[in-house]
């Protein structure tokens, strides 16, 4: 019996669950971590990364025999470092927004018609490896003057497991520097923002086997969107998913990058088997949630807020609440945009407001598939989300699409391990391992309770506010 390692290195977490081939889960451990943050910089120090994947690996393999395993990251956090891999300066978080100006500097140089053809990419925010390169070239040329190896957060932990500079190309689908429709570097975007090609990984396939640390085989996973989904089963046109978690992403599976359009906004990127995904993610989703609890319910655990919120009916007598506490990207870019309660009255509770916030959610969930044009019958819900039934029949009822939920909730660490196991031979293939292993748990089926005139004020106070 072969032992696989999933690793999933979230925004402030770190997910390390070890399965037998058949699926079981042996052991988890999850480290949970605070990022700097300050104004519009978020930061990480890379060794704290090292660090806590180390200790938790430790935990793991002091107990367990691990065959393989593969990690799945975040795509655009950045780690640069000189010739042997030692960090410059503290890690770029994905969320760091210092890179504004770049960011239109680079949309005026190329256009969005341009970048979006070959990166996918239909916008250019600070989000972006390439805007913070860019960044760094023009605000601490010092520190950009040694840099001879740029990481993302998935190469540096398999760096330093292996000592190979490699990086698979769903990770890097979303740097503005990967061809996507050819597989390589886009030596274009290279010039520009001032990086030689040869300061980048090699680049090879998601599911890969690159070589061995302490007897385990290292393979290379895919993004963490994208290993979340292959732990759903969503490897086929016509299953969609959406993760409800600090953000809300939806992940489609698609066979070709969708023809340009002005007005669309859905990123395109490489999936693991050299197709194509959609993605479309909220910048706020549980941890509107989780704010609301923080400082308005501190005595309250997540099922009480459901509880509470489930004695009020649909519509939460006329309260909506605007999920944008992070502001706003798809489908009404505006980063601008800040949260609000409105129609208050003095009927309203508390428990009001919480409903109106998985109300809310659910309405950004219905206006992003509206928007991307799907038309699927089911969606799989992953996340800290699809553990409230209450949130999964709000969100069933407001799509009129049926909810079906996991039995392992760790998706991504599933998808990261069916990846090793497919690599290694413990599979023939990544599908027949997904129809073996991942396993359905609840379906919530649409219920008409009235939610057309919700859905419709959310958007009319959207149109007003946005």
């Amino acid at each position: 019996m072969k032992n696989l390692l999933g690793v999933d290195v979230g925004t402030t977490s770190l997910k390390m669950t070890l399965f037998d081939e058949c699926g079981a889960v042996l052991q988890s451990v999850t480290q949970d971590y605070l990022l700097e943050a300050s104004g519009d910089r978020v930061e990480f120090e890379p060794e704290r990364y090292w660090q806590i994947f180390s200790e938790a690996l430790a935990q793991i393999a002091g107990e367990f025999e691990i065959s393989a395993m593969a990690i799945d990251t975040q795509c655009e956090t950045l780690i640069v470092a000189d010739e042997k891999g030692n960090p410059l300066r503290k890690a770029i978080v994905w969320l760091d927004n210092r890179a504004t100006q770049e960011a239109q500097e680079i949309e005026a140089h190329f256009g969005r018609q341009r970048i979006y053809e070959v990166t996918g990419q239909p916008e250019v925010t600070a989000t972006w490896p390439a805007c913070k390169l860019l960044w760094l070239r023009k605000n601490e040329p010092e520190v950009f003057a040694k840099v001879k190896k740029v990481f993302l957060l998935e190469d540096y932990l398999i760096y330093r497991l292996t000592g190979e500079f490699v990086t698979e190309k769903t990770l890097q689908s979303s740097t503005i520097y990967l061809d996507i429709n050819k597989g390589i570097w886009w030596e274009e975007m290279l010039n520009y923002i001032g990086v030689d090609s040869k300061a980048l990984p090699m680049l090879r396939n998601s599911g890969e086997k690159i070589g061995e640390s302490q007897g385990i085989a290292v393979v290379l996973s895919a993004m963490d969107q994208v290993a979340g989904a292959i732990g759903a089963g969503v490897v086929c046109n016509g299953v969609v998913s959406e993760m409800t978690g600090t953000t809300m992403v939806i992940f489609v599976p698609c066979d070709q990058v969708p023809a340009y359009r002005p007005d669309s906004k859905i990123p395109c990127h490489l999936n693991y088997n050299g197709q194509y995904c959609l993605l479309s993610w909220t910048p706020t989703a549980g941890i509107a949630l989780k704010w609301f609890k923080n400082n308005f319910c501190e005595g309250f655990d997540f099922k009480q807020l459901d509880a509470m919120a489930e004695r009020i009916s649909p519509g939460c007598d006329g309260l909506t609440f605007l999920p944008y506490l992070c502001g706003s990207v798809i489908p009404r870019y505006n980063p601008d945009a800040r949260g609000a309660f409105l129609g208050l009255t003095m009927e309203h509770t508390r428990a009001h407001a919480v409903r109106s916030i998985l109300e809310a959610v659910a309405c950004m969930l219905k206006e992003n598939l509206d928007y991307m044009g799907i038309s699927c019958g089911e969606i799989r819900s992953m996340g800290g989300g699809a553990t409230s039934d209450l949130w999964c029949q709000i969100k069933a009822d407001l799509t009129g699409k049926r909810i079906v939920t996991l039995k392992n909730p760790e998706a991504a660490c599933l998808g990261s391990a069916i990846l090793a196991g497919a690599a290694t031979g413990v599979y023939d293939s990544v599908e027949s391992a997904c129809k073996a292993l991942v396993k359905t748990g609840k379906a919530y089926f649409p219920q008409d309770v009235g939610y057309e005139k919700v859905y419709q004020r959310f958007c009319a106070l959207e149109d007003q506010f946005l």
